[in-house]
């Protein structure tokens, strides 16, 4: 099968890789679709937890091709889609029923060979049916599961004030989570023109663009300031300059992936002084069938997310568009 690896941090080749192996409980997926995430990106330059060489790719979804033995739920022709976290189910988080901060945790192109490639296995306990959805739709079924995970952390409450920082694609689906969630206003700022407006069209109630009348513009929306500021940016100074913006007794969600290194000046006092509340949200926890049905229903959009769709062959290219290209949102890759 062709695949796409990086053979070590900020290296790439397409290769002829052998198919997966089946075992009892796996499924083989015949990927359809496959979406660039930041953690790609963060995979890329040597970031995140992953060994080399790696196939990565873990937002996807495709056909069953094959399954083991033992697999009774699913048969070939099936459209699917996976949660590529895969836990232990015996440490100590795990039992807790905390499989995201599993000790032994793994992950579909992340520590293990992913989707990337023309075909994937997952184990049967962590593939989803799509139905009808279209594999484009059914590859951000992860993205949103990530956000629908951070809801439940954050609780938010009817008639919230809230703002996004960031419209990039993690960025706008946060925004259309939270005003299903209930909340009455919703502003998300960026630097970039483009995004506020697919952020505006998906629901955003209001838009504020990056530049030296943030502040004003942000104190006109919310005087008071905001019972939720979400990071969606990843970028360590931008999360530590919109503290400012959080009410008293208010939730700042750390939401991006800041690199592991970097860090951030918080003043105690004011949160103590303030009750704030500092609450991080860490991929997808059993978040699947929510984001399935949110898609279904229309509850929330994902199709319009999709900037670019590109053979498994220009990976290079796809990783080139994911980082700096101005106009870009989610980069699929299409088998």
């Amino acid at each position: 099968m062709k695949a796409a690896r990086i053979v070590e941090p900020n290296q790439t080749d397409i290769v002829d890789a052998p198919v997966p192996d089946v075992g009892p409980n796996d499924v083989l997926i015949q990927v359809k679709a496959a979406g660039i995430c930041g953690t790609d990106i963060h995979i890329l330059h040597g970031e995140y937890m992953s060994s080399y060489p790696l196939i990565p790719g873990h937002e996807f979804s495709g056909i069953v091709a094959a399954v083991g033995e033992s697999v009774t739920r699913y048969k070939v022709g099936d459209r699917v889609t996976a949660d590529p976290n895969v836990p232990c189910n015996r440490c100590t988080p795990c039992q807790r029923n905390q499989p995201n901060q599993c000790e032994n945790l793994a992950a579909i192109g992340v520590t293990r060979d992913g989707a990337f490639a023309e075909y994937v296995t997952a184990p049967e306990a962590v593939v989803f049916p799509i139905g009808d959805m279209s594999f484009a739709a059914a590859a951000l079924i992860e993205p949103l599961a990530c956000v629908v995970w951070g809801l439940k952390r954050v609780q938010v409450q009817p008639g919230d004030n809230v703002l996004v920082v960031g419209a990039g694609p993690m960025g706008v689906l946060l925004a259309q989570a939270v005003a299903q969630a209930g909340a009455a206003q919703v502003v998300v700022t960026d630097t970039n023109k483009s995004r506020l407006e697919l952020a505006a069209s998906l629901g955003a109630t209001a838009t504020v663009l990056s530049d030296q009348q943030q502040d004003e513009k942000l104190k006109e929306l919310a005087p008071n300031g905001f019972d939720i500021v979400a990071d969606a940016t990843g970028i360590a100074s931008v999360l530590e300059s919109s503290i400012q913006y959080v009410r008293e007794r208010g939730k700042i969600w750390v939401f991006g992936v800041v690199p592991p290194e970097e860090t951030i000046s918080i003043v105690p006092y004011d949160v103590f002084r303030k009750d704030l509340t500092i609450i991080g949200s860490f991929a997808v926890c059993r978040t699947f069938y929510e984001s399935i049905a949110l898609i279904q229903s229309g509850a929330i959009q994902v199709e319009p997310l999709i900037s670019h769709k590109l053979p498994i062959t220009d990976f290079a290219r796809g990783l080139e568009i994911a980082q700096s290209d101005p106009k870009r949102m989610k980069v699929q890759f299409e088998m």
